[in-house]
């Protein structure tokens, strides 16, 4: 008669440690799948409406296209075109001029009046409101008040006497104040939330040693909120070099090309001119310098090892 022998009592925990390793390994597949089934749609619309269109863009820009019939290849006859264009480099400029105005007068007024609402504790939401409710009315609704307001006819341009829309000098920083108008209070908002995201230990202990509400702005809130401000920034040049609906509802980048920056000439080319192929390479040259801001920003990001 024979008897089967028991396993040793110290392999026991050993495979009861490898069947929950399984078991946990298992879980986890399970929860990859049930994962990427969720994120497969979403996948698929942008690769749809996204890649495709973005790859079909690079293809384009070597051809010459009316945007209707077949392309033919003319390799980089576009790119020799463009940077030898003197309309591509007038909307180039005005898209440097633009994003150094954004970077400097809505950061500066974003920055100092989220730092005023710091300062006070009552009424602070509706200042909030106040702020931001231009930014999120549409568009073309503002831009249509504010060309009414401007009006020579009607508006202030009667009293004083100025055509600020239909100058060649006063056209751009015109059309950057109307989107201005719009886009500060924005700013106030994202730069109030990460100011209150401050610990107020340290201003008090800066007014202890006898910092002022200047001097506590420079050395505490700032630096604290440096991550926020670059990002802001990234933005700020992203969204400029793609600035597009002021412009053309204003002045369609008129007069004579005074306020043509990168997007209406794009427009323009593909639209009115039926040079689709040619605007592809615009846009393609838009799409290279928003990726190399990018690009500069993660750089600094990663030195700096910022969270945002």
């Amino acid at each position: 008669m024979s008897t089967a022998t028991a396993p040793p009592v110290a392999a026991r925990p050993a495979a009861a440690h490898a069947r929950r390793g399984r078991r946990r390994s298992g879980l986890a597949r399970r929860r990859a799948v049930i994962a990427w089934a969720f994120m497969l749609p979403l996948i698929g619309v942008n690769a749809l409406v996204v890649l495709g269109p973005s790859l079909f863009a690079v293809y384009y820009s070597f051809t010459d296209w009316n945007g209707i019939g077949g392309a033919q290849w003319v390799g980089l006859a576009n790119y020799a075109e463009l940077f030898g264009d003197a309309d591509f480099r007038n909307a180039l400029w005005h898209n440097v001029l633009w994003t150094i105005f954004f970077l400097v007068v809505p950061m500066v007024m974003g920055l100092f009046g989220a730092y005023a609402l710091t300062r006070i504790r009552r009424f602070r939401l509706v200042f909030r409101v106040a702020y931001f409710l231009p930014y999120i009315v549409a568009s073309v609704v503002t831009a249509a008040i504010w060309e009414n307001l401007l009006s020579p006819d009607v508006g202030v341009g009667r009293i004083l006497q100025v055509n600020f829309l239909g100058s060649q000098t006063l056209a751009l920083p015109t059309v950057a104040f109307v989107n201005n108008w719009a886009w500060w209070g924005f700013l106030v908002v994202v730069f109030l939330a990460a100011m209150q995201g401050v610990s107020p230990n340290l201003y008090e202990a800066a007014a202890l040693d006898g910092a002022g509400p200047f001097r506590q702005f420079w050395s505490i809130t700032l630096p604290s909120i440096q991550p926020t401000f670059m990002f802001l920034g990234l933005m700020t040049i992203i969204w400029s070099f793609l600035s597009f609906d002021y412009v053309y509802i204003l002045t369609q980048g008129g007069p004579a090309g005074a306020t043509d920056v990168l997007s209406t000439l794009l427009y323009r080319e593909a639209f009115a001119s039926l040079r689709a192929g040619y605007a592809s390479a615009v846009g393609i040259v838009m799409a290279l310098i928003s990726g190399l801001v990018v690009a500069a920003y993660l750089v600094i990001r990663k030195r700096k090892d910022w969270a945002v």
